[in-house]
């Protein structure tokens, strides 16, 4: 019904980069908040960058602002996250989400497709 996929993790030192990407081919994005979620065994799932179903608003937290970008390729449906000047702690499994509509970066339960995530490790 609907796929969602995420690539581009790694391993990485500190100070380096990565650029996930997602796919949902069935899904027209124009229509749907996009975010990335990320989650660390213990804790709970942490939003990490969202763009609004308008197309026009982005979501950051504070711990990533200034250092990940989010963006869509709307002609590929798929969305991306550089992401710059990793540090350990950002280290997580990252997860692509969508719903229709307008949703709540912060709330991962309000998204209601995802993918299976990708690993990302920065060494320290």
């Amino acid at each position: 019904q609907v796929q969602v996929v995420e690539s581009g993790g790694g391993l990485v030192q500190a100070g380096g980069s990565l650029r996930l990407s997602c796919t949902a081919p069935t899904l027209n994005f124009d229509d749907y908040t996009m975010g990335w979620f990320r989650q660390t065994p213990g804790k709970e799932r942490e939003g990490v960058s969202c763009v609004g179903w308008s197309g026009t608003k982005t979501y950051y937290t504070d711990s990533v602002r200034g250092r990940f970008t989010i963006s869509v390729d709307r002609s590929k449906n798929t969305l991306y996250l550089q992401m710059n000047s990793l540090k350990p702690e950002d280290t997580a499994m990252y997860y692509c989400a969508a719903d229709l509509g307008d949703r709540r970066c912060t709330v991962a339960s309000d998204f209601e497709y995802w993918g299976q995530g990708t690993q990302v490790t920065v060494s320290s």
